[in-house]
């Protein structure tokens, strides 16, 4: 069985979406990241994740790459919150 390549590559976990779909390979990824309305797509997090998914399909390297920067650009509105109530510590 002959490994992916390119675009055809899968990442190691499938990214899951706020709609319930999966990304599995960079192609699928490539597509949302086009697909998104123009305000959004032109947002700094989604170029860079594009670059990612780019490089990842034309250079090689790690999957893990592009997922990250997919993973970062569908958070970036996510607002990271500390919650001390449950340590009794702090």
């Amino acid at each position: 069985m002959k490994p992916d390549k390119g675009w055809q590559r899968r990442f190691d976990e499938p990214i899951l979406l706020p709609n319930g779909h999966k990304l599995v390979t960079l192609m699928d990824a490539g597509n949302y990241v086009t697909k998104l309305p123009k305000a959004e797509h032109e947002a700094p997090e989604w170029q860079a994740a594009m670059e990612a998914l780019i490089l990842v399909a034309t250079l090689g390297g790690p999957t893990m790459f592009a997922r990250i920067g997919v993973m970062r650009a569908l958070n970036r509105n996510v607002e990271r919150v500390f919650d001390t109530s449950s340590n009794p510590y702090h």
